[in-house]
């Protein structure tokens, strides 16, 4: 007897990924005649427990075809469970004997039922910018005590001065006016969402150890810049989100105030600073948290009330900027960052802003992680919008790199059964950021083993003709699986680079890779076009796969797009019903369609 279940099929899963609480959920576990499992299934049982919780046992009816059972879930949160078949476990789509462990469960993740995140974002194209690497307006006239300018388009330093430090002190002048004028340019690439690295006053050049959260870095510009930056891209289409680093701060802050450059009491310069308790120190001064160790970034105290007033607030960060245009935040370390105060972070964003986004840096399966010994709670409808995809992106180059699709597909309906659709469709589909290596150079396939090595080598033209071709196959799988896809800048120009600081390069204007560029223009008319709403919010199907081939299907309504990545050098062939045209070559096929050797497509009814 053939034993059957799957959770992203209707037939065995009413609903499919999380739930809002009050729904009711029909499971079904189906029984066919013949396969290799030699038995006959007597009964059957679900067996389910809330995270935590202890597990209950539901005997399930009898069907024509296996067996059923209806429930209703009134608690948000998580639950996991499997079934018991005679002595058999089915769980996770095998069958076995004795007991199984959570790594063989389902999940079902249950969430509040008003949970909604932002239709505007759901669709659209992201653009990630390195501020002082993008693009510079004007000339830096003066640079403060301790930081170097360089030379557009010079390697950022990456070796460590006479006291072992990497200070991140140079600087190339990329400001916030140098984006606006680039802003006709990103409307070009269908850019939606414009997310900004941290641009408020800080020492560094990557500046996530802030030191003023209500001003923006002089290097970069003014609020009137600001502001001017924020109208011109709404005018276009385009919102800006900014990064809220507010797990810590720099040490060199109005708040913490280690070397006496502000004119505040700093944490650090009395224990009867107004910003005393926005830090643990054990003892006083010279021992305090600090995020993995780095001691110029001091943790903050999320439980000081004062320090929830200033981000929080009515008169806070959150809001102030958000009454300055901008379209939501993303949130750096958000698993360092407590539950409790997501759910206020929350609260006060959507009380400003309704339609405003949340953005989380997660770089696990955000519905189930356990972070410092705690569940998560990113996406039972309290915190999160969405979160950084990292699980897809390792997802995608592990498919291109090895050829391989069953981790791509897992990681695919994992994401499925896992997550809220709401969340689902506000991932943020990356390839590559700030804390990555460039994309080009992963899917290049040369190893560096030091930062010396990573200082001079980049890739023959061989790899990197190869490269580019496999970043296409990339870029199509990030822009048409569901969530929204994040062009890190740069990588549309074909920029290479290895981990910090190779990544962060200047994005280099005078020589442009035309042809890369125009795909990822098309990429962005794919998305902006007719079968935008497919992509924002359409259903997901897998076709076909084997090893080095993935055929899947986005639907909404009667409106159907069928996406294709082959890397083998194999031939398939595609029977279908109809006349399609694909979208890149524009030529149209009907009754069947010849899938050639390392090519990918967008197909469409005609």
């Amino acid at each position: 007897m053939r034993i059957y279940f799957d959770p992203v099929d209707r037939a065995c899963k009413s609903l499919i990924g999380a739930f809002a609480r009050g729904k009711q959920l029909t499971l079904c576990v189906i029984c066919e005649k013949g396969g290799e499992d030699n038995f006959s299934a007597e009964s059957c049982a679900l067996l389910l427990h809330r995270d935590g919780g202890e597990e209950e046992e539901f005997p399930m009816r009898r069907t024509q075809n296996g067996f059923s059972l209806t429930l209703e879930f009134h608690e948000t949160g998580l639950y996991f469970y499997h079934f018991s078949l005679n002595e058999l476990c089915l769980g996770c789509g095998r069958l076995r004997r004795g007991e199984i462990g959570a790594t063989g469960e389902w999940q079902i993740t249950v969430f509040e039922e008003d949970y909604h995140t932002p239709d505007w974002f759901k669709g659209g194209v992201m653009y990630q910018i390195f501020p002082d690497r993008f693009a510079k307006s004007g000339e830096v006239s003066e640079m403060k005590e301790n930081k170097v300018l360089r030379r557009w388009g010079e390697q950022p330093y990456f070796l460590p001065n006479a006291f072992g430090q990497v200070l991140n002190n140079d600087f190339f002048g990329g400001n916030l006016n140098g984006i606006r004028e680039k802003l006709d340019y990103l409307k070009g690439l269908g850019v939606t969402v414009l997310y900004l690295n941290p641009i408020f006053e800080a020492f560094s050049n990557h500046r996530y150890d802030t030191g003023d959260y209500l001003k923006i870095d002089s290097l970069l510009g003014t609020v009137g810049d600001f502001e001017e930056l924020v109208k011109e891209a709404d005018e276009r289409g385009i919102k800006l989100i900014l990064d809220g680093v507010f797990n810590h701060t720099g040490a060199d802050s109005r708040y913490f105030n280690l070397y006496g450059r502000y004119p505040t009491v700093g944490a650090y310069q009395s224990p009867d600073s107004p910003y005393a308790n926005w830090y643990h120190f054990h003892p006083f001064p010279d021992q305090y948290d600090c995020w993995w160790g780095i001691r110029t970034l001091p943790a903050v105290n999320e439980q000081s009330e004062s320090y929830q007033d200033f981000i929080l607030g009515e008169n806070g960060v959150l809001k102030t900027w958000l009454r300055r245009g901008i379209g939501g935040w993303r949130l750096d370390v958000a698993d360092e960052l407590p539950d409790f105060f997501l759910k206020k972070l929350r609260r006060a964003v959507k009380e400003e802003n309704p339609d405003a986004l949340i953005l989380g840096e997660v770089w696990e399966d955000a519905s189930n992680k356990i972070a410092y010994g705690v569940r998560r709670e990113y996406f039972q409808g309290e915190e999160l919008d969405g979160v950084m995809n990292y699980p897809l992106k390792n997802a995608i180059i592990s498919f291109l790199t090895t050829g391989g699709a069953d981790a791509l597909r897992s990681t695919v309906f994992m994401l499925i059964d896992n997550y809220p659709p709401e969340a689902l469709h506000s991932l943020m589909n990356i390839l590559g950021t700030h804390d990555t290596a460039r994309i080009l150079t992963v899917l290049g396939g040369n190893v560096c083993n030091s930062k010396e090595e990573m200082a001079v080598t980049c890739l023959s033209p061989q790899n990197r003709a190869r490269a580019r071709e496999l970043l296409k196959m990339a870029a199509v799988l990030q822009f048409t699986l569901p969530g929204v896809p994040c062009i890190y800048y740069g990588d549309e120009n074909g920029m290479e680079g290895y981990a910090d600081p190779f990544c962060r390069a200047c994005y280099d204007w005078k020589h442009c890779d035309l042809e890369l560029n125009d795909f990822y223009r098309r990429l962005g008319e794919l998305r902006g076009g007719e079968l935008k709403d497919v992509f924002a919010t359409g259903g997901y199907r897998e076709i076909f796969a084997d090893f080095s081939c993935i055929v899947y299907a986005r639907t909404i309504e009667d409106r159907t797009a069928y996406i294709y990545v082959n890397r083998s050098d194999r031939e398939y062939i595609v029977n279908c019903a109809g006349t399609f045209r694909e979208f890149f070559s524009g030529e149209c096929y009907s009754g069947k369609f010849l899938i050639k050797p390392r090519t990918f497509g967008v197909l469409s009814k005609c």
